[in-house]
């Protein structure tokens, strides 16, 4: 009894995989990473985008704070959207990489983006993320995740059934219209009985 309960008391807290967002110093590539832990998250992001250096800095991507700690990585939320910096890289606001020979861009009511992504490369089709943003003040995103084949399979095999169910009852209701019409035209074909004419005797 007492090595179980030692055995139970020091076993370390094992936390579930959650969704990330990681992106480079210049946000010119952008991955989705499932880690449950600050050291998973670097190592699959580093081999996500593809980065040589083992040196790197992971920040915040909306206002640049370090995530160097197991205990502060813990408390950020899902689909968090992380920066990843090499050494030399400076973390940057969003925006401040437009290139100066491009147009100034105008100011829209509605801006809506799509950001299709894959939590897994076993994932068919991955996620996608819609962003929409109004008068560049309000922003609500949305994220649809389609990875599971068999879930997909699932509801294409209801979308067809259903289809082939209304198909049916349209198949009925005009096969019925049209044996109506026949016997309506048939109906009209058949010539009526004419009045015999009777012989008058003088």
């Amino acid at each position: 009894m007492g090595s179980q309960t030692k055995k139970v008391l020091f076993t370390p807290l094992m936390h579930p995989a959650r969704p990330f967002r990681v992106s480079n110093h210049d946000r010119s590539s952008r991955r989705g990473v499932m880690a449950s832990s600050l050291q998973e998250l670097l190592s699959k992001t580093l081999d996500a985008l593809v980065v040589p250096s083992q040196l790197v800095t992971l920040v915040l991507e909306e206002d640049g704070t370090v995530v160097d700690t197991e205990e502060f990585f813990q408390t950020l939320g899902d689909n968090t959207h992380l920066m990843v910096l090499e050494q030399g890289q400076k973390w940057t606001p969003a925006g401040s990489h437009t290139p100066a020979r491009w147009p100034p861009q105008r100011r829209g009511i509605a801006k809506v983006t799509f950001d299709l992504y894959k939590l897994s490369p076993k994932d068919v089709i991955g996620c996608l993320n819609v962003k929409a943003t109004m008068y560049e003040m309000y922003s609500v995103s949305y994220d649809i995740h389609c990875t599971g084949f068999k879930a997909m399979l699932r509801s294409l095999l209801r979308f067809l059934s259903h289809a082939a169910q209304v198909t049916g009852q349209c198949l009925v209701h005009m096969g019925t219209y049209m044996l109506r019409v026949l016997a309506e035209t048939e109906e009209q074909a058949v010539p009526g009985s004419r009045p015999r004419r009777g012989i008058k005797s003088g």
